[in-house]
């Protein structure tokens, strides 16, 4: 099929596929909403080929990282990243867990030496929390060493 002459007149499925690109490119940050709005209108409006093609001069068809070369092939099949202890992702509820304890202790030190209580009421979050925040992390961490084994490495 030949290119389509600038002055031949334009379908609906033309306009609603231009529209459909106006969307994407929005959704992408190209396009702010004013400029969204003032395009689409112009869309709609285009009763040419060449004023269509006019409203989506500067604008790729297509999403750039979708070109290839942005993510390796096999990106989708990569193993995700060890987790550790020193893992922000463990690290950060641990140490959370020691700043409030902590707090909740000095609390109760003080509450004790000036003699206003003397029931160890601290243990009651450190105790839960910490047996919470153990399963959690031998949970995820064996998790971890488990798929690790599934992949054939075991």
């Amino acid at each position: 099929m030949s290119e389509p002459v600038p002055s031949m007149r334009t379908s609906d499925g033309e306009r609603d596929r231009v529209a459909q690109l106006l969307q994407e490119q929005f959704a992408q940050g190209r396009l702010d909403q004013d400029e969204f709005s003032e395009r689409l209108g112009q869309a709609y409006k285009a009763r040419t080929v060449g004023e269509l093609a006019e409203v989506t001069r500067d604008l790729p068809e297509r999403d750039l990282a979708d070109l290839g070369g942005a993510q390796p092939r096999d990106a989708e099949f990569a193993a995700p990243p060890r987790i550790s202890m020193r893992d922000p992702a463990l690290l950060v509820p641990w140490m959370l867990y020691a700043g409030v304890n902590v707090l909740c202790f000095v609390i109760w030190l003080i509450l004790f030496l000036t003699g206003q209580n003397d029931y160890p009421w601290f243990l009651w979050v450190l105790g839960p929390w910490g047996i919470v925040m153990g399963v959690v992390t031998v949970g995820v961490l064996g998790a971890q060493r488990w798929q690790a084994g599934d992949d054939g490495s075991a």
